[in-house]
């Protein structure tokens, strides 16, 4: 599930601060600018009824899920909200165990290589390199080496400069939230943001493509 959403668009939407009002319109631009992953962070305004409303409405489009998921409880909220993803901060094996359990895919913070095979030994489908201002490409391209060939994706303070020197280390695709969303901005900025993000990540992959021989 993981594998094929990043094939189509290997960026996630992270929409901290979004309100049920605005979830819809904004999921809509999301959708139609070519994203196949959207996440709403847990600390945003009442993120369980965006997370329910955008899996009424998009589930079927996109991998729809929840951010900063940092307990076991809050797996359980939002498997019943219809989130089908669980993002985290932090390597917390309990967190992932549960996600795994109720069959949502499982994608973990992680800094260092012994908390991504910690967390890969629990059943994550894959790793969030956070925060990414903390992983060079050269890091990348080393952690890369030793990990099995999952799903692996820098978060935290990337943008679209970033993208062309991370794929060609090895990440498989980014999550972006400031630059794409923040509280005020509309869905027609949005899309426009969105668009623009997602030219600039196939634009960077084509190089990465042909250096890998794919």
């Amino acid at each position: 599930m993981l594998q094929a959403s990043l094939e189509r668009c290997p960026l996630v939407a992270i929409l901290r601060g979004i309100t049920p009002e605005e979830i819809l319109a904004v999921g809509e631009a999301l959708l139609d600018s070519g994203f196949a992953i959207i996440e709403v962070p847990l600390n945003s305004p009442r993120a369980l009824d965006s997370i329910r409303l955008l899996s009424q409405h998009f589930g079927d489009r996109a991998l729809v899920g929840a951010g900063t998921v940092t307990d076991a409880a809050q797996v359980d909220a939002v498997a019943c909200a219809g989130g089908r993803l669980i993002v985290s901060p932090n390597c917390d094996t309990g967190v992932i165990r549960r996600s795994v359990a109720l069959d949502r895919v499982s994608l973990p913070g992680c800094c260092t290589p012994t908390e991504a095979f910690a967390a890969l030994a629990a059943g994550a489908h894959g790793i969030k390199l956070f925060p990414a201002t903390m992983i060079s490409p050269a890091t990348v391209s080393a952690m890369r080496a030793v990990l099995p060939p999952v799903p692996i994706l820098a978060v935290g303070g990337i943008d679209s400069g970033d993208f062309a020197r991370y794929l060609a280390a090895g990440a498989d695709g980014f999550g972006t939230g400031g630059s794409l969303y923040r509280p005020g901005r509309s869905a027609d900025e949005v899309h426009a943001r969105a668009a623009a993000s997602v030219q600039a990540v196939m634009q960077a992959l084509a190089p990465a493509e042909k250096a890998t021989g794919e």
